[in-house]
């Protein structure tokens, strides 16, 4: 078994590697995402003997590295652009964080005896998840100490029913039809072509040595300063100081303007998950499984219910609703693929916006919603 922290890191980080070399080259690997491959891969390589199932630079990942990418990620959202999404896209994007808590509510008072003392722990999570993607995930599974075997069987879960999700949204609309009201007013056919070259083009750019420099010394700052201040007031847990602080350094320009930052975050939260994965036994995620799976489609359910529901009740076209509704559950990258993949033009800027919202406004939710369960199990 390999101890030396320098040589595990070096394996967490090919793994991490393979992961993304394997997404992008074969389909399989693809559906699955390079976070659950990677989670995979380092589970593999934990139950066969070569990783520890602990170690400090686990310690190291699941503290400061997801707390820096968490300021990183959060370091491009642009309040101004989600005010510019259209009450429409703002309202559909509501109604799923609604969903999404009542959801995991649901799950959570349904499943409690089969999952245990730690049901507080996974309707948080899943609340935050799908009201704003994966980085909530991770950055409230820090929070709450989940445990490993936990954490990793509700991943396996979440990118499931995640993928069968993405596919519904792509379906709903046709099924349904056109609505009546846009995200932002305009018409259908409006600045299609250069609407979806400016999305991709603001996701380009070369990454300086400056900018680098940057946003190591903001966001190294940021997590000091933010755990100082939960020190000081521990009545609010430190990520939510940390995403305080982070959306509000992120509307001053030139903090903004620092290119990189979502890149190097996601690497990181790819790392940390890697991690988890090596301190995961697999015997005891296959008997997690089954109740957290139900949690997963319980809870994405019941925001299918509400916001196609209550949204098509509100006249919001199905575009609309399909696309913050998987900037809620994906993130503003299953926004973006979705309105790109069939062609909403209009709503592809929107709802990255929004998506962009989701990853601070999860973490706040998924804290209330895990407060009322905490002493459920």
């Amino acid at each position: 078994m390999i101890l030396d922290p320098i040589a595990i890191s070096s394996i967490l980080a090919a793994v991490v590697l393979l992961a993304l070399f394997l997404e992008g080259r074969f389909k399989l690997f693809r559906a699955l995402g390079a976070a659950l491959v990677g989670i995979l891969l380092a589970m593999v390589l934990s139950n066969v003997g070569l990783l520890p199932d602990g170690s400090p630079v686990y310690d190291w990942l699941s503290s400061w590295g997801v707390n820096l990418s968490i300021v990183l990620i959060l370091m491009g959202v642009d309040l101004r652009s989600i005010l510019r999404a259209g009450p429409g896209m703002i309202a559909a994007f509501g109604l799923g964080a609604l969903g999404t808590a009542l959801g995991a509510t649901a799950a959570a008072l349904l499943l409690a005896p089969s999952i245990g003392p730690e049901t507080w722990k996974l309707a948080g999570q899943y609340t935050g998840t799908y009201t704003g993607g994966g980085m909530n995930f991770a950055a409230l599974g820090r929070a709450f100490e989940t445990s490993s075997d936990l954490f990793s069987a509700a991943v396996a879960a979440d990118v499931t029913v995640t993928a069968f999700w993405m596919m519904t949204c792509l379906a709903v609309p046709v099924l349904l039809g056109k609505g009546t009201v846009s995200a932002n007013g305009k018409s259908e056919e409006a600045e299609k072509k250069g609407t979806l070259e400016q999305s991709l083009k603001a996701t380009e750019g070369p990454l300086h040595l400056t900018e680098i420099a940057a946003l190591v010394t903001m966001s190294v700052s940021l997590v000091w300063l933010s755990a100082k201040l939960a020190a000081a007031l521990p009545a609010i847990p430190q990520v939510l100081w940390l995403t305080t602080l982070a959306v509000l350094a992120a509307q001053i320009p030139l903090i903004r303007s620092f290119g990189g930052g979502p890149l190097l975050g996601n690497y990181l939260l790819l790392l940390f998950l890697a991690a988890n994965g090596a301190q995961s036994v697999i015997a005891n995620i296959v008997v997690i499984g089954p109740a957290v799976f139900y949690f997963a489609v319980i809870t994405v359910a019941m925001h299918g219910l509400v916001i196609f529901g209550l949204g098509l009740l509100c006249r919001l076209k199905p575009s609309v609703l399909a696309v913050a509704s998987q900037a809620n559950v994906g993130g503003a990258g299953s926004a973006l693929a979705l309105a790109s993949a069939r062609g909403y033009s209009e709503e592809l800027l929107p709802g990255i916006a929004v998506g962009l919202m989701g990853y601070a406004v999860g973490n706040y939710l998924g804290f209330v919603v895990a407060s009322l369960f905490r002493g459920l199990g």
